[in-house]
């Protein structure tokens, strides 16, 4: 147990303990590790309340309440975790196999190491007295298919309450992160007339079609200056799906489009800009759209952290961005666009990797951090 208090987990041994759940999205699964985790925050003195997406799609909301004076800093970070791929793991990714600093496993950098040092430090808060802020924990499923479980919970009017400052505990390395870009994402469809392979001119070819926009698609500009932080928007086209067999003319063909935003997007002029760009060949369907998260760096509370966060990561923080999006989107925005950072222990080039790790001592690290971060928060 951690620091003598009979509800508390050591950051280490929580995340072995969320490893060990099976949560991958698909199908997700999250409900018996939710309960597991509200069970722990509710012996530590925590309101805790269910909510789910879909059957077994379960996020949960956390609250200890110091006073009402000040909005409370809200702690997040989502339970579900990509697919193991098709290549071997060398240890097994569900035991926390552990080999010096480093503890093994799916979901360790993405984002249970990051879970679990929020989950070690908001209990050490609430055991304190006095504060003039309260801190809330939102745990989300579904966030690797498009952060289902946030936007449902966006979704539901007063369920999330009120946050003053926002941290999501994505892999950064404990780097604090002022932002990351938005997610835009398309299905385009061409459509054309069947016919047998040997006489094409019967037909109209919607591969043709669709090679035809997507070419077009690699000069499209979206003539946006870039972000001093988050840089500029990007575009890619990451599947593509068209025809039956080989001696048939295709009459369907449908691609996927993944577009990354700054702040000064907006989406339904994108949608607009591509659909007279790619013109009537091609029909858009919106799949996703997840908007930009950014932070000013002079806001005081991200000098506070920056402050902190020096001496665990051995340099002065200076702003910075991040390509890949979070439940930021959605959690920021239904919170009344409050200042929100992104720092978790996990290294992002560890995400989603086959043999994924955590840094150990980054673990420990981020528990500290989050603990004395919202201990200043609450004024305790």
């Amino acid at each position: 147990m951690y620091e003598n208090n009979r509800y508390l987990y050591t950051p280490l041994e929580l995340t072995k303990k969320l490893l060990a759940f099976n949560t991958i999205n698909p199908p997700g699964n999250e409900r018996e590790c939710a309960h597991f985790i509200g069970d722990l925050l509710q012996s530590g003195g925590f309101e805790v309340g269910y909510y789910e997406f879909d059957e077994q799609r379960t996020s949960l909301i956390a609250v200890k309440e110091f006073s009402s004076d000040r909005a409370p800093i809200c702690l997040s970070g989502h339970i579900d975790t990509v697919p193991l791929g098709l290549s071997e793991w060398s240890v097994d990714p569900f035991s926390g196999e552990q080999d010096d600093d480093k503890i093994y496993g799916r979901g360790s950098a993405d984002m249970k190491g990051g879970l679990a040092a929020m989950i070690t430090a908001a209990l050490r808060v609430a055991e304190m007295s006095g504060g003039e802020a309260g801190i809330l924990l939102v745990i989300t499923a579904g966030e690797e298919n498009g952060c289902e479980g946030s936007e449902y919970l966006a979704g539901l009017g007063t369920a999330l309450g009120r946050a003053g400052g926002l941290i999501v505990g994505e892999p950064t390395g404990n780097y604090p992160i002022l932002g990351h870009k938005g997610a835009f994402w398309l299905e385009a469809v061409t459509t054309g007339v069947t016919a047998h392979g040997s006489m094409p001119e019967q037909g109209d070819n919607a591969i043709y079609k669709a090679a035809r926009a997507i070419t077009r698609l690699e000069k499209f500009d979206f003539n946006v200056a870039p972000h001093p932080v988050l840089g500029v928007p990007t575009l890619n086209i990451g599947t593509i799906t068209g025809g039956i067999n080989f001696n048939s003319v295709p009459d369907r063909t449908t691609f996927g489009i993944d577009i990354r935003t700054i702040p000064v997007q907006n989406i339904d002029r994108i949608h607009q800009d591509l659909q007279e760009y790619l013109g009537e060949e091609v029909e858009l369907h919106t799949l996703t759209a997840a908007p930009a998260v950014s932070t000013q760096p002079e806001n005081e509370w991200v000098k506070e952290i920056f402050a902190l966060t020096e001496g665990y990561i051995g340099e002065r923080p200076v702003p910075r961005g991040v390509s890949y999006f979070t439940d930021a989107s959605a959690l920021t925005a239904a919170f009344g666009d409050p200042p929100t950072i992104i720092l978790g222990p996990g290294e992002p080039e560890l995400a989603h990797k086959t043999d994924e790790y955590c840094c150990i001592s980054k673990i420990e690290a981020a528990a500290e951090l989050y603990f004395k971060i919202s201990k200043r928060w609450c004024r305790l």
